[in-house]
């Protein structure tokens, strides 16, 4: 007699599933110094660091956004803030010093800049991103 499922169930493996083959890039610290020294923006990034602040989680224009800064682990000394749509990552459990993969669309600002499209992109018009850190991937 063949096993059955709960919808809810299913709706869990598979899910799980998709978490299991979600990986990341190798980060380029040097790329998002680069955009940050030359001022450019909308620049599609992948660095790595630790968690300087937590900001916590923001109303946004569409949906509510957590955000923390992290300072990149090589190449310039720069503090990034980066901000993740809670709707698709969900809460990302975060500490101060926490090491932190992330990648995103790079916006520059004077004080160091922001990382967002931290998440994929339910309509597929915008490559998608994520946020990496203690084994799990959050997109």
């Amino acid at each position: 007699m063949p096993l059955r499922r709960s919808p809810a169930a299913a709706l869990g493996a598979i899910a799980v599933s998709l978490t299991a083959c979600a990986s990341t890039q190798a980060p380029d610290d040097a790329a998002l110094c680069a955009a940050y020294s030359a001022g450019r923006s909308q620049v599609e990034v992948v660095a790595d660091g630790t968690v300087t602040r937590i900001l916590g989680v923001q109303s946004g224009r569409m949906s509510p956004h957590e955000g923390f800064l992290f300072r990149l682990g090589s190449g310039c000394d720069v503090i990034v803030r980066v901000e993740a749509n809670t709707d698709f990552t969900g809460a990302i459990p975060l500490a101060t010093g926490q090491h932190v993969l992330v990648k995103g669309e790079y916006e520059y600002y004077p004080l160091g800049g922001v990382i967002h499209w931290t998440h994929r992109d339910p309509r597929g018009r915008h490559e998608g991103g994520y946020i990496s850190t203690g084994g799990k991937i959050y997109d």
